[in-house]
């Protein structure tokens, strides 16, 4: 369903205001023909079931994203595909390894309240979980001050108005897709006895902020491997941003304590550029400390189209050929080599936030 002349997209809720709750919900969609076109149908539907949920506690802030992979994207929608949708790209270098994991769609949930996301991703498997596996799910919650389990603010820098929409929003780089925005997602698990054993000020020195009043380090104290500093990308003397709503999840009785990261963007090179830089280091080698404490266990790239093509996706039908269609092949970087940094992306440029 591609956007019509003239007429602006309507974005899904990208831009929602940050809430308490969360649910992260990933799926991959059975083999069978019936399978995608009970997604693809359900696409046009998930407005109304939202509404439906939402309508139970208004004040609650309920919303749901969905994105959709590169794997099922030809299967579900045919063509055009979204210019820059790829299979996550994998970096390795020594130990650390971002991880690619299994995922055809993404339902991230949001609330103010646990139980109304609970509610929502219930009628959502009830819909379609004839159709699909579940891959991974994770339930996420604010911890005190917008914490991380490793202590410190997590999300200081986020883009806020005009620069939180110049960030997130495909424009008309990618026209049909307009209004769209690609998401990375990536589950962390902390090893919180190594890390608490750490001095509150080396602590300080990887993530590169003051732990107590989240005020970032002086640049003549802060280490280049920083966590702040090699997530900074600049181009043109100006940084580029992307738009995070990260929670803390865990089980203490498990001894399971977490983070799941996930980042929206106009342009997925940015994301991936902060984690070749975290994972195999500026300079290589120099790379992000934090992750000799904190480990990926799970990696997804996916594009959460416009709602005005989502509410027409499940009135049309991909071409045959498109179903037909393999997935993409895609050449994922070694981990020891060294890309160019430019991200030519023209007039994607975000003021810093401070």
């Amino acid at each position: 369903m591609l956007n019509e002349p003239n007429q602006d997209p309507l974005s899904q809720p990208v831009l929602a205001p940050l809430t308490r709750a969360a649910i992260f919900l990933v799926v991959t969609v059975k083999p069978e023909r019936e399978s995608y076109a009970a997604v693809r149908s359900f696409c046009g539907d998930l407005a109304g079931l939202i509404r439906a949920v939402e309508f139970r506690d208004i004040d609650a802030g309920l919303t749901c994203i969905a994105a959709f992979g590169s794997d099922a994207w030809d299967r579900l929608f045919g063509n055009p595909r979204p210019a820059e949708l790829h299979p996550f790209r994998e970096f390795r270098s020594g130990n650390r390894h971002a991880v690619a994991t299994p995922g055809d769609v993404l339902f991230h949930l949001r609330a103010q309240r646990l139980d109304i996301c609970f509610e929502l991703a219930t009628q959502i498997m009830e819909r379609i979980g004839e159709a699909v596996a579940v891959a991974d799910e994770v339930q996420g919650f604010r911890y005190f001050e917008d914490r991380d389990l490793v202590g410190f603010v997590d999300g200081t820098e986020n883009p806020r108005g005009s620069v939180a929409l110049e960030a997130a929003l495909v424009g008309e780089e990618d026209a049909p897709f307009a209004g769209g925005s690609y998401v990375l997602v990536q589950k962390y698990l902390h090893d919180m006895k190594g890390w608490n054993a750490l001095s509150v000020e080396a602590q300080e020195r990887i993530i590169g902020r003051k732990k107590l009043s989240d005020i970032e380090l002086d640049d003549a104290v802060k280490p280049t491997s920083a966590h702040n500093a090699l997530t900074v990308i600049v181009e043109d003397g100006k940084e580029v941003k992307i738009l995070r709503d990260n929670m803390p999840f865990g089980q203490p009785g498990r001894g399971e304590f977490g983070t799941y990261f996930i980042g929206y963007s106009r342009t997925p090179r940015v994301t991936e550029l902060m984690l070749e830089n975290m994972f195999v280091g500026r300079p290589p080698g120099n790379y992000d400390r934090l992750l000799d404490f904190s480990q990926p266990v799970t990696g997804g790239l996916f594009i959460a189209p416009s709602l005005t093509f989502l509410e027409g996706a499940g009135e049309e039908q991909p071409a045959a050929a498109a179903i037909a269609t393999p997935p993409v092949a895609f050449d994922q970087p070694s981990g020891s080599s060294v890309r160019d940094t430019s991200l030519g992306i023209g007039s994607l440029r975000g003021e810093r936030n401070e």
